[in-house]
């Protein structure tokens, strides 16, 4: 009789760790709190708009074919993927832009336009993050780093010094490139792992390498066709998916999770829970005190990486001066990373990111309409209230307007924004955190929280608070680790 695994949550790495979980031949259930699945990945409609609600970059190709791969199936299978050229546009100020391409070829010339001499140094940098990404996203992601030990063998030990670990993206790519706008360029992957770049270890200059190397790619229909695509995929392999069950306890007997209740009045009888919900969450609300992994006292120290505030808007016209991806580094990126991370309050003149899907994607807006997603990131924890989601909305689409040369707020027809009270509603998310855990260096591999209950001897935790960390491929590992784990342990 196979055993039964109830996941909590259908984000990426709950849907993940379902599918392989079923593949192992195990009974799964997903319990999902909300109306749709795909937590922060959700899809939000409204009058002919198709929001992705959360993750609108898609990188790191490979790591979504592998998780297909791994059931014998391929990305194609479940949706359609175009590379975007240029990747993004980078705004640094009135007619002062720059547009990423794709081909490396051009990307020289584009270095070499700002600084003489820098294509050289760019092949050299990018062959360096080229390893940081083979050993990172092979070797140490796929871990489930349950103790340092796993990490003493010769090969991953003797990688340390390569991979840069003990020294900052900032000084690594300051000591090859002079030009301010090709700094920034380079600095702004790490901008979400949660650090300044000056506190962010230089092997995450792996993340260019998978930015400027290996792409920027959007699945058409918008990022919630990866959902879509996997919650297919679990079907097929058997997961049961139940919606609208709020999980409220996790009962225990005998140093085991038995029955999980939920707010529908269900309860959900367990061989083995995998707590892919929000950590902190599960571990504060839904367990008793003495079976929790870490005090309230751990919990408050943690680094966070940004929350943010969103904006969903729809356009009644087509937008001129757009790309699909763009970055607005018009302002001063020091003094609003201090409102982040140093003295957490809400930056005076932020940077924001605005992507604009209906640029690649009609089916996204209504005809003859743009779609905008609209992102600033801010520090986790702070007040939110609605003068503020206006005031900052007002804020930057003046910016938006004087960037782009024209008329963007008379043509409005729809408006939501969203935010750290959102986050906490719809996610638990601790102190409303968007990205989760920072990535620093006290931080990474086994000094994150643990996959594994220290009490309990089958719940499990997947997701962007514990190994290996935020993001969209991050989480599909994830799921996949702790997958592994329990075959181990339970079959």
């Amino acid at each position: 009789m196979s055993k039964k695994v109830i996941v909590i949550g259908s984000g990426f790495s709950g849907i993940a760790a379902a599918c392989h979980l079923a593949a192992a031949d195990f009974e799964v259930h997903i319990l999902e709190k909300n109306s749709v699945p795909g937590g922060r990945a959700r899809k939000y409609t409204h009058d002919g708009f198709v929001f992705d609600m959360g993750p609108s970059w898609y990188w790191m190709p490979d790591v979504f074919e592998q998780f297909f791969a791994a059931f014998d199936k391929k990305v194609s299978d479940y949706y359609e993927l175009v590379r975007l050229d240029p990747s993004y546009r980078i705004w640094f100020g009135d007619n002062d832009k720059m547009d990423v391409p794709a081909d490396m070829e051009a990307l020289e010339a584009l270095f070499e336009h700002y600084e003489p001499g820098s294509a050289q140094k760019l092949r050299r940098f990018l062959e360096e993050a080229g390893y940081k990404y083979q050993v990172g996203m092979q070797d140490f992601v796929r871990k489930p780093s349950l103790s340092i030990t796993e990490f003493l063998d010769w090969r991953i030990v003797s990688s340390l010094f390569r991979l840069q670990m003990f020294t900052s993206i900032s000084k690594h790519v300051r000591q090859l490139f002079k030009h301010e706008h090709l700094i920034q360029l380079l600095e702004f992957p790490v901008l979400f792992l949660g650090a300044k770049p000056e506190n962010t270890p230089a092997l995450y200059s792996l993340m260019n390498y998978a930015d400027l190397k290996l792409g920027t790619w959007y699945p058409m229909g918008g990022m919630h066709e990866i959902v879509s695509g996997m919650m297919q995929l679990a079907r097929e392999l058997g997961v049961q998916i139940h919606l609208n069950q709020e999980v409220v306890k996790l009962e225990i007997d005998q140093k085991s999770v038995k029955r999980i209740h939920t707010t529908t009045g269900a309860v959900h009888l367990a061989d083995v829970v995998v707590g892919a919900a929000d950590y902190h969450h599960i571990e504060t609300t839904l367990l008793p005190h003495t079976a929790r992994n870490y005090s309230d006292k751990y919990w408050d120290s943690r680094s966070m990486a940004p929350s943010c505030l969103l904006y969903y808007v729809g356009i009644n016209k087509r937008l001129n001066n757009l790309l699909h991806h763009n970055l607005f580094f018009d302002a001063d990126f020091n003094a609003h990373a201090r409102a982040i991370y140093d003295t957490p309050h809400w930056p005076e003149k932020p940077l924001f990111y605005v992507s604009a899907p209906s640029v690649t994607d009609p089916s996204v807006a209504p005809a003859g309409c743009e779609n905008l997603f609209m992102l600033i990131p801010v520090a986790p924890g702070l007040e939110d209230s609605e003068a503020i989601r206006d005031q900052y909305f007002d804020l930057i689409i003046n910016r938006l307007e004087q960037r782009t040369g024209q008329s963007v707020r008379d043509s409005i027809v729809y408006k939501r924004a969203y935010a750290h009270r959102d986050f906490v509603q719809d996610y638990h998310a601790f102190k409303g955190n968007a990205y989760g855990l920072a990535n620093t260096l006290l931080q990474t591999a086994f000094l994150k929280p643990r996959l594994k209950n220290r009490h309990l001897n089958n719940l499990y935790y997947a997701g962007q608070l514990t190994v290996p960390g935020p993001g969209v491929p991050p989480a599909l590992i994830s799921g996949q680790v702790v997958a592994n784990e329990i075959v181990q342990n339970f079959k």
